[in-house]
């Protein structure tokens, strides 16, 4: 029990800057840690959710609670996924062999096609949030956060590592059972929700698209790449669910 705790906590403090307390030796490894993650995307639910409420109680419309909405879950996360889906487009486009791919993917700097490519992304999501917010669908904003983070588990144990260091690295030792427990907790919510079912497929095959590409880009995954997995799985449900509320 000592152990599944300690991997939660990695989780949380990787996945979020969520205050957490500090990890005691020995720290487990990240790919111990897979199952979890969808655990340190209730936080970040709870807190947008949380301004969303709030907005929507002062009276702000729809679109602004959305807005707000989705700048918490930027802040609550440090923007760590939206960096690698930037970094993912940069070297996915910009580069045409897979060590310049890499190369780029390694600038912190952004292009013109992270820069593209982060535009759309938070202009889909906050679409997606602006629906919900509508709605007043808060619950569903929770299980969106929680079931989009299994994606970084499944593109884990999907793909091979595309570089011998980096987060990406640390995910080799992720298996079929810990994609299982992950899925299941990240799913179940979203099962509660009316077209809960088409969302988690829609997300799914948005998410094994990306793996193809990134199979056929890099021959495997990074960070970059399992941070871009969670914003294609979370921007796919919550328009998925706008399109059918």
């Amino acid at each position: 029990m000592r152990q599944r705790l300690a991997e939660m906590q990695l989780a949380v403090i990787l996945l979020t800057r969520v205050p957490f307390g500090r990890l005691r030796d020995p720290v487990p490894r990240l790919d111990a840690a897979a199952w979890a993650f969808p655990l340190a995307g209730l936080p970040v639910g709870l807190i947008a959710a949380g301004v969303m409420v709030a907005a929507l109680a002062l009276g702000l419309s729809p679109p602004v609670a959305g807005g707000l909405a989705l700048a918490a879950q930027v802040i609550t996360t440090g923007a760590l996924h939206e960096d690698g889906f930037a970094d993912l487009c940069d070297g996915f486009w910009g580069g045409t062999t897979r060590e310049r791919r890499l190369e780029i993917m390694r600038d912190s700097r952004i292009g013109s096609y992270g820069a593209v490519g982060l535009i759309l992304s938070l202009g889909l999501r906050w679409l997606g949030l602006a629906t919900l917010a509508e709605l007043e669908a808060i619950g569903t904003l929770i299980a969106v956060a929680m079931a989009s983070r299994v994606a970084p588990a499944a593109l884990m144990a999907w793909l091979p590592a595309a570089r011998p260091d980096g987060l990406g690295a640390q995910g080799k030792g992720v298996g079929t059972a810990s994609v299982i427990l992950a899925a299941l907790l990240g799913g179940l919510p979203m099962l509660l929700l009316p077209q809960g079912w088409t969302a988690l497929g829609v997300a799914a095959f948005a998410v094994a698209a990306l793996a193809v590409i990134a199979w056929r880009k890099l021959r495997g995954q990074t960070g970059d790449v399992l941070g871009a997995g969670q914003q294609v799985a979370e921007a796919a449900m919550l328009l998925t669910l706008g399109a059918h509320a």
